[in-house]
């Protein structure tokens, strides 16, 4: 060990010492391309891949007896350490034409060709790594990828069912084919994977939400909501379990859990209070709706949120006041919203103001309205007692 650590120092120092003693190091015997190779090997080896190259630089490929093999191998791994992955390929291909045997060689360059999105690269090299690939699950796994990529499907699903029956404990495997049955829209058979996924593996937020959604469009609501509430309470500050979880309880109908649910969210990301605000709309609770809303940091949601809730609350006094902010922050270019101010006027007797509103009503389903809303305000004022 002694020597050894000594002859890495000596290789070291003869690096560091040649630019500044060129005249004394020239009487004496050079250092040879094997040492500057050895020391790039060494500095791979602890993580240096910007001095390993630098080492490599030192080294004379016109000399007969420099080992080109490893020295393209060398520097294709300092590459694609350094995520130079173009350089690296080349570097790993031209160490295979010098007489690179090792299939490993090919294991590094599958992982190259995946990081570059040359999937038929990686079906072209993948088969002769060997054994690597009956040992390393990732390899597996970027093949299969890869097939899917290249919409081979079928190739897809059968290289993810061989990875698993080779690498049991390892589930990336059921975890993408859950993805991709999710993504064929196979919902129950995405759904009973992921059940079994779930069961086995510790699963990330992302991952309970395509299973959840996944049971959620095979209309497996009661299951899908068991899977969305464990992940509520493992992710409680993540805002798109939240949402899919309230978007499950809406698929039934249940209003007041979903508006529950985004309003608490809400606490997180203030962004759904307006979300919150409209299912307590829907739902009927519309004073916790107008409370939610007074929360609301955007002004155009907020206001237009505001109006409806307050007509619905037959506010209509407070919904006609409302014109002045509605104009500011330049809602009337939205017609429905010119037309539920009308009507707010109308029905608290500014009918003047309500019909200069329904001058601009130019859609049809709109345009009909207004003129039943213009009928009603001459029946008022005919017969007011019609009105009162």
């Amino acid at each position: 060990m002694m020597l050894i650590a000594t002859k890495r120092a000596l290789i070291v120092a003869i690096v560091l010492i040649s630019g500044y003693f060129q005249p004394a190091l020239a009487k004496e015997e050079k250092p040879q391309s094997d040492d500057f190779i050895e020391l790039a090997a060494i500095m791979l080896k602890d993580g240096h891949y910007d001095r390993a190259l630098l080492a490599l630089q030192s080294v004379n490929l016109d000399d007969e007896k420099t080992d080109l093999a490893r020295f393209y191998t060398l520097q294709g791994l300092a590459y694609m350490n350094l995520n130079d992955f173009d350089a690296s390929k080349d570097s790993f291909q031209t160490a295979i034409k010098h007489g690179q045997k090792d299939p490993l060689i090919y294991a590094y360059l599958a992982q190259i060709h995946f990081s570059l999105k040359d999937y038929q690269g990686v079906l072209n090299v993948i088969d002769k790594t060997g054994e690597h690939k009956s040992k390393n699950p990732a390899l597996t796994s970027i093949q299969a990828q890869s097939y899917w990529h290249l919409q081979k499907t079928v190739q897809a699903i059968e290289t993810l069912n061989k990875g698993h029956q080779l690498f049991p404990s390892d589930y990336r495997f059921l975890k993408l084919k859950v993805f991709y049955f999710v993504q064929l829209q196979l919902y129950q058979e995405a759904a009973n994977l992921g059940r079994k996924y779930l069961a086995r593996s510790k699963a990330q937020a992302e991952e309970y939400v395509a299973i959840g959604n996944a049971l959620r469009l095979s209309r497996e609501f009661q299951e899908a909501l068991k899977i969305m509430e464990i992940a509520r309470l493992k992710f409680p500050d993540n805002e798109v379990v939240a949402k899919l979880l309230a978007h499950i309880y809406l698929d039934q109908g249940m209003l007041n859990a979903a508006a529950h649910i985004l309003e608490q969210a809400a606490r997180i990301n203030s962004d759904l209070l307006s979300e919150a605000a409209e299912v307590y709309r829907r739902a009927g609770r519309l004073h916790k709706a107008l409370m939610l809303n007074s929360g609301i940091n955007d002004q155009k949601v907020k206001l237009k949120q505001r109006l409806s809730i307050l007509l619905a609350l037959k506010q209509y006094d407070q919904a006609a006041s409302m014109e002045a902010s509605l104009y500011r922050v330049g809602l009337f270019d939205d017609q429905s919203i010119r037309y539920a101010l009308a009507y707010a006027q109308f029905s608290s007797g500014r009918f003047q103001q309500a019909s200069k509103h329904l001058d601009f009503l130019t859609e049809p389903e709109l345009f009909k309205k207004g003129i039943e809303l213009r009928r009603l305000m001459e029946v008022c004022k005919e017969e007011p007692w019609k009105c009162a």
